[in-house]
């Protein structure tokens, strides 16, 4: 197949002066972590740090904002600072990065698979409320590809079931949700500073609260909490063995940088992505992304449902054909994540710490990591979606052009069908 397109579509990188300023600052400071596992004024970390923390709470209107050196330490200190016991269930999503699903297992607690949405690939309420039982603690939700989860639905099951509810919001920095932001409707949420992500600083993640004490014990888990809770005369113990889960001066002043940028990079995000669902949306084979109500969406990463009927080739021959046509996609594009719990640390469980913590559940009440429990998730992955990651400043309306020529081209050319009508732009 003639190449559309032959220039390679430019990375994205969000650097510029301002971060090699403050990583220069840093550096002549000599300090590039001001922490110490003790009760004493380090213990909160350094001056950029806590700027951070500053300038993210206040930016997402939340009361504390909790640095760590990932995403994934956040998630688990979540888990932790939630108080779940071993034997807890907690109820998560399959389709994701792994961590949102195994964090409840550093506290020995059961992960429990709930579905997805069918248009907004989310959680659905529905499929949660379906989960639970009377061992289930928390529900730990994702806002994937860029919009928030329904948290109106979530929250309202979760307050009937006396459910702590986490947000794994990784997706989702600056994203307009109901009048505040996503990621900040549950007790706790969980942003990311990834190397991959909207904003970055290498590694890192933040976790936000407007609840004091889990604020605290989640300060607590990600520096040595066993060495600080005497001193604190803090006596809930309870998971309170912490780690160095501590984000250090550099990153925290990178992301201080990064954080100033969100909005104008969000809204560069935004316009191409409503600029190539606009051209999209006329390709029968496709379906481009839908925005929830309430929900704006930054668009970290845009899913395209395909329909295979309408052009008689397998998803996975279509995505070969828009990457011999010239738009590269990256390697989860054809189904994004393998649904989690058909992965050995769920599928054969029982070479996991032989069979524990699922051995503190009768064995007829222990869930099922099989094919068929998610069934909108597996279509997702077996079937149905194509994952991209191409609406990020620099690229321009131009490349979106080349995009919808390359992804109408690989359908029509199976079909013998003529392209559609161009419109005017």
């Amino acid at each position: 197949m003639k190449k559309v397109r032959t220039a390679p579509l430019p990375p994205y990188n969000p650097f510029g002066p301002e971060e090699v300023a403050t990583v220069a600052e840093v550096v002549k400071s000599g300090m590039l972590s001001d922490f110490i596992g003790r009760d004493c004024e380090k213990f909160l970390g350094g001056k950029h740090v806590r700027e951070l923390e500053q300038r993210w709470a206040e930016y997402h209107r939340v009361k504390h904002a909790v640095s760590f050196n990932t995403a994934s330490s956040a998630l688990v200190a979540a888990i932790g600072a939630s108080g779940i016991l071993p034997g807890d269930e907690i109820i998560v999503v399959a389709y994701s990065m792994c961590i949102s699903a195994t964090a409840p297992l550093f506290y020995d607690a059961v992960p429990v698979f709930a579905d997805l949405e069918e248009e907004h690939y989310c959680m659905d309420p529905d499929s949660l409320a379906r989960k639970i039982t009377p061992r289930t603690r928390a529900v730990l939700s994702v806002d994937l590809f860029g919009q928030s989860s329904d948290m109106d639905r979530i929250n309202a099951v979760a307050k009937r079931h006396d459910l702590k509810v986490i947000c794994d919001a990784a997706h989702v920095p600056g994203c307009e949700y109901n009048g505040g932001f996503a990621g900040t409707f549950g007790d706790i949420g969980v942003f990311s500073l990834n190397q991959h992500k909207i904003i970055h600083c290498g590694e890192g993640g933040i976790a936000v609260t407007n609840d004091d004490n889990l604020a605290l014990r989640l300060q607590l888990l990600r520096n040595h909490a066993e060495a600080v809770v005497g001193g604190l005369g803090y006596r809930d113990l309870t998971n309170m063995v912490g780690g160095n889960f501590r984000m250090p001066e550099m990153e925290a002043a990178i992301a201080t940088e990064q954080l100033k940028k969100l909005p104008r990079l969000l809204k560069e995000r935004i316009e191409l992505a409503e600029y190539l669902t606009e051209r999209l949306s006329g390709i029968e084979f496709l379906t481009p992304p839908k925005v929830r109500e309430k929900s704006s969406h930054v668009y970290y990463l845009y899913p395209i449902k395909y329909h295979e009927a309408a052009t008689g080739i397998s998803r996975e021959e279509y995505v070969h054909r828009i990457n011999e046509l010239g738009i590269p996609l990256y390697r989860y594009a054809a189904g994004y994540i393998k649904p989690l719990y058909l992965e050995p640390i769920f599928s054969e469980r029982d070479s996991f710490k032989n069979g524990f913590p699922y051995s503190l559940l009768p064995q007829a009440e222990r869930p099922v990591y099989r094919k068929g429990i998610c069934p909108v998730t597996e279509r997702f992955y077996e079937k149905d979606l194509i994952v991209t990651s191409y609406t990020y400043p620099p690229l321009t309306k131009q490349d979106m052009d080349d995009i919808v020529k390359v992804f109408e081209k690989a359908g029509r050319s199976a079909t013998g069908l003529p392209s559609r009508p161009r419109s005017a732009h």
